[in-house]
């Protein structure tokens, strides 16, 4: 089977040919049909990211995917062969990722693809949904308290926005003038910089650290996503860092509730896998709203 690998010295995705994948004890392997390209995929592959996370060698791109079961181990329930299904991948350090024709996952992290719901969509939902729920169980009921939402409009701020208002936070959002209607859509307010102390939290979708960790009055809360430099504990706030774990079961729900539209599912473009090159491009030059996505 193709697969993309980040190597040292290449500042683009390799494609390599490896043996198709069988499942150990647990895991199922899933024919990928279509595997979103993340800017976190793009700093891995062009090296920026490589040394804060340990990366030696040839590493796995990919992290969200769709695809039909092919294979699943004898000791396996839940899951057959034939099945529409959407995973995420866990570890940067993995040799093969999402952005492989063939994918092992565990067979926890697989979630029903809702009928009628694209694999792109499916796709799309994948990593950034989980990522925004987690992020809003770390900041608990908000209770009326206000929230700052960084990158409002990007992959994991526009679910967190939703997910957050759900939960009770009075929700602002930091993003460009010309999202002024995704983002108020949400019910929450627009906001194009930031003001300092004046969220009793912040939810720092964009990593921009130091910068939105400012927004936060004395004695409140910040929490980040994947931070390569997380930002120092200071004036009583003591930030938190998630790393989104694969979780079948709440991704099922996501699907079900970005396949309704309870949660806006936006995607950019559709590129051919033969075209990585062009989508690892859009994906680097950002500004982008709406997820690229690799069709297999």
């Amino acid at each position: 089977m193709r697969a993309l690998v980040g190597r040292a010295g290449s500042p683009l995705p390799v494609l390599v040919d490896v043996p198709d994948p069988h499942p150990g004890p647990g895991e199922v392997v899933i024919a990928t049909t279509a595997a979103t390209v993340n800017p976190i995929d793009v700093r891995i592959a062009d090296g920026e990211v490589r040394e804060a996370f340990g990366l030696t060698g040839d590493v796995g791109l990919g992290w969200d995917f769709s695809g039909i079961v092919k294979a699943v181990s004898d000791d396996v329930t839940g899951v057959s062969v034939g099945q529409r299904v959407a995973a995420m991948t866990g570890n940067p350090a993995d040799p093969l990722r999402a952005h492989a024709e063939l994918v092992t996952v565990p067979a926890g992290s697989v979630a029903p693809i809702p009928e009628g719901m694209s694999d792109a969509a499916a796709a799309s939902v994948a990593l950034n949904a989980p990522t925004a729920a987690m992020l809003v169980d770390v900041l608990g009921a908000g209770a009326g308290r206000s929230l700052l939402v960084t990158g409002a409009a990007g992959a994991v701020g526009g679910y967190v926005l939703p997910l957050a208002r759900e939960a009770g936070w009075r929700v602002t959002g930091l993003a460009r003038t010309t999202d002024r209607e995704f983002v108020t859509t949400t019910g929450a307010d627009l906001v194009t910089e930031i003001e300092p102390r004046a969220y009793d939290a912040v939810a720092d979708a964009a990593g921009l650290q130091a910068a939105a960790i400012d927004a936060v009055v004395d004695g409140g809360a910040f929490v980040g996503v994947l931070p390569i430099a997380p930002v120092a504990a200071q004036r009583g706030i003591e930030p938190t860092d998630i790393f989104v774990q694969a979780d079948g079961v709440r991704l099922a729900e996501l699907l079900r509730r970005g396949h309704t539209g309870d949660l806006a599912v936006r995607i950019a473009e559709e590129v051919p896998f033969s075209e990585f090159d062009r989508a690892y491009a859009l994906v680097g030059q950002g500004g982008l709203r709406g997820r690229v996505v690799l069709t297999f």
